[in-house]
């Protein structure tokens, strides 16, 4: 979940949160029930003092009745650890094992960690302490991140500080923009790695209750699909170098086109096919 300072990322993410609790589908979100067995979302954020977020969930919940209080579970001590430290990484585990925890919310990203974020390695080596995360925990990992100072309108997984290597582990996005400053309403856009996006959503935000009520579909649809064309692999292997490793050139693509895996993966096949692209020893370049 991304967006600007202030839109509301991360009230909505709590909101949504509260719903996952409680097992109940608000806003246009199809949520399961209960189960009996049922494992709790986990929120570590940073941002607030505990006392006044656990005040926040409370008013963002009173919606939703007991279950949400019974099954929310938030991380008290979370401030200071990083993921990039093996302390840290063991606090993060402990507490999601100790809660039983499905879904792990990591809100705001950058609080979680101490590499440079317009550093492609840094961000590399952070999504990995990520996957370690979601693997060792066997929970879902949500995390709350800001994006680039300047991004067109259509921009989504690429809109994200560190998009290259967040492409390369993301499965969903979902970027929250505020269409006009003059209205409370906000845009709600998404992209999936294995799926097709949905239509953007607009939602208003109640400042009584801190709950976001469905205001509909936004008019603009979301942008279609396009091929990944020569043009596109030239420009990324500029931005990167004259010479990259195949995971490199694939994430570049990804990023520039906003395609899958899947459409990149082909689009170097075929270069490479064509002649268009040169693979050697491992590295891809493109012909002399």
């Amino acid at each position: 979940m991304g967006g600007e300072p202030k839109v509301g990322k991360s009230l909505l993410v709590a909101k949504l949160a509260l719903s996952l609790a409680a097992g109940s589908g608000r806003a246009g979100f199809s949520i399961p029930a209960p189960r009996r067995a049922q494992r709790a979302p986990l929120i570590c954020q940073f941002e607030l003092p505990v006392q006044q977020f656990v005040g926040r969930l409370a008013v963002i919940g009173r919606a939703l009745g007991i279950a949400a209080d019974h099954n929310l579970l938030v991380e008290t001590r979370a401030t200071g650890h990083l993921l990039s430290a093996p302390q840290g990484m063991n606090h993060f585990l402990a507490a999601a094992k100790a809660a039983a925890a499905e879904v792990i919310i990591l809100d705001p990203l950058y609080s979680t960690h101490d590499q440079d974020e317009n550093d492609t390695r840094s961000m590399a080596a952070l999504c990995q302490s990520l996957l370690r995360l979601r693997d060792a925990s066997q929970a879902a990992l949500i995390v709350v991140h800001h994006v680039r100072k300047s991004i067109t309108r259509y921009e989504i997984g690429s809109a994200f500080r560190g998009s290259s290597a967040l492409h390369q582990v993301g499965d969903s996005y979902m970027l929250l923009t505020r269409p006009s400053p003059q209205l409370p309403t906000v845009e709600l856009r998404f992209q999936f790695r294995y799926a097709a996006a949905e239509p953007p959503r607009l939602f208003e935000l109640d400042p009584q209750t801190l709950w976001f009520s469905s205001s509909g579909q936004s008019s603009v649809p979301p942008a279609a699909r396009r091929k990944v064309e020569q043009a596109d692999i030239t420009e990324a292997l500029t931005g990167i170098g004259e010479q990259v490793r195949y995971t490199q050139l694939r994430d570049q693509i990804m990023d520039r086109t906003e395609c899958s895996k899947r459409p990149a993966q082909l689009a170097i096949t075929e270069a490479c096919r064509q002649g268009s692209l040169v693979q050697a020893d491992g590295q891809y370049r493109l012909p002399l």
